[in-house]
C-alpha cells in the first residue's frame, strides 16, 4: 500500500464556488498527478470492469446520456463524455443531486493530471456544520484507492476497503485529509475559527469508532 501521508501530500485541494444554470454552488476540487498515461487513467475511472478494483461495483450504462449506479453509494446520469480527457455527471444520493466534473490532461513526462471537482448546492446549515471536508475526505479516500490501483495493480473489494478504512492507516488518512481540507477552506477566505470548527466536527464524524 502507498504510505498515506504521501497520498495526502500529493493532492492539491481547493474550496470555491461555481455558477450553474440552477444557481450558485459550492465546490471542492482535488488535483493529483499519477505516474500513468492518460489512456490508462481514463480506463481506470470509466471501465465498469475496472472501477470495482479500486472503488465500488458499478452497474448501468457508462456512456453519454446513460445512467450509472455505484453499489451502496451514488448514482446519476453521464451528461458529458469526451474520451479520454473529461466527463461530467450528476451525483445523486439520499434524494439530493450534485455533480462531478472529472478532467484528465497529459503531462510532458508521460504522467497524467487528474482534476476532480464536486459541485453542490449545499444549504448554509449543513455547510456551517461540516464544511468542505464532508465530501472532501470521502474523495481523498477514493483517490487513495485509485493511486494504489494504478501504482500496484492490486484490487481491493468493498469489504477489504471498509476494513482498511477502520484500520490505523485508514483513520490516519482521514485525519490528515480533514486537516488538509481545513487548510484549503481557510485559504479560500473562510474565517479560520469557523473552518477549524467544521473541520473538527467532520474529522470526528469520519473517525468515530463503529458501534459494537
Amino acid at each position: 500500500m502507498i504510505e498515506v501521508s504521501e497520498q495526502v501530500n500529493a493532492v492539491r485541494r481547493r474550496v470555491g464556488e461555481r455558477v450553474l444554470e440552477a444557481g450558485d454552488a459550492r465546490t471542492v476540487t482535488l488535483e493529483r498527478v499519477y505516474d500513468a498515461e492518460v489512456e490508462d487513467v481514463w480506463d481506470a475511472v470509466t471501465n465498469p470492469e475496472r472501477i470495482p478494483r479500486w472503488f465500488l461495483p458499478v452497474s448501468g450504462d457508462l456512456r453519454l446520456g446513460g445512467r450509472y449506479q455505484l453499489e451502496g453509494n451514488a448514482g446519476g446520469t453521464i451528461e458529458r463524455c469526451e474520451p479520454p480527457t473529461a466527463f461530467f455527471a450528476t451525483w445523486e444520493f439520499n434524494g439530493e443531486v450534485s455533480w462531478i466534473d472529472v478532467r484528465l490532461a497529459a503531462e510532458p513526462d508521460g504522467r497524467t493530471r487528474l482534476v476532480l471537482e464536486h459541485i453542490a448546492h449545499v444549504d448554509d446549515e449543513r455547510w456551517a456544520e461540516f464544511g468542505p471536508g464532508a465530501v472532501g475526505i470521502g474523495w481523498d479516500m477514493t483517490l487513495y484507492g485509485l493511486s494504489n490501483h494504478l501504482a500496484t495493480g492490486v484490487s481491493m473489494d468493498p469489504e477489504e476497503a471498509a476494513a482498511w478504512a477502520e484500520s490505523e492507516d485508514g483513520v490516519r488518512l482521514m485525519r490528515l485529509s480533514g486537516e488538509a481540507w481545513y487548510e484549503a477552506h481557510a485559504e479560500s477566505g473562510a474565517d479560520k475559527a469557523f473552518a477549524r470548527a467544521v473541520a473538527d466536527r467532520t474529522i470526528a464524524a469520519y473517525t468515530a469508532a463503529p458501534e459494537s
